[in-house]
């Protein structure tokens, strides 16, 4: 955790925590915070610091090492079958897909979505790709409605981060 702090000197764990409980549904539960610094640290290495962006009732953390900005993240939450799949988009500053995580999976099946294997086909998309199952994205064999569900939310988390940008709010 050393070096993951926020300008000023606040811990990332910090805003990670208030996050989790800002966006998460009511029928969600809170991402651990400790988890959201982990996924961030592994996108973006060590030493972050992070500032959020309120847009449109959603929050979008610009993630920076010292004085550069290294991208864009987000927390989100999409319907599986019978639960919210929580998940992180990261993106560059060009707003290209550094990576998605899978941070909270709560169905009994379908948690493949989590798996390396399948989110780095993820990595290097845009909001212009048009990201379809079957096609950019594979499909996994008993994890169909998450993956199709999975795939939704990465495709306008990413098209709602672009339309943000040509408005020059991020």
């Amino acid at each position: 955790m050393r070096g993951a702090k926020l300008p000023g000197g606040l811990p990332l764990l910090l805003l990670a925590a208030s996050l989790s409980l800002a966006q998460a549904p009511v029928e969600a539960q809170a991402v651990p915070a400790r988890k959201l610094v982990a996924s961030l640290e592994r996108v973006y290495g060590r030493g972050l610091r992070a500032d959020s962006i309120a847009l449109d009732g959603a929050t979008v953390l610009r993630v920076r090492r010292n004085d550069s900005v290294l991208g864009f993240a987000q927390v989100r939450d999409v319907m599986g079958k019978d639960q919210p799949i929580t998940y992180l988009v990261a993106t560059d500053t060009a707003l290209v897909l550094r990576d998605i995580d899978i941070l909270v999976y709560r169905e009994p099946y379908g948690g493949e979505v989590a798996y390396e294997a399948w989110r780095k086909q993820f990595r290097g998309r845009g909001a212009t790709d048009s990201l379809v199952v079957g096609r950019q994205i594979r499909g996994i064999s008993g994890a169909t409605i998450s993956v199709n569900a999975v795939t939704l939310g990465v495709r306008q988390a990413l098209r709602q981060m672009a339309a943000w940008r040509r408005a020059g709010r991020v």
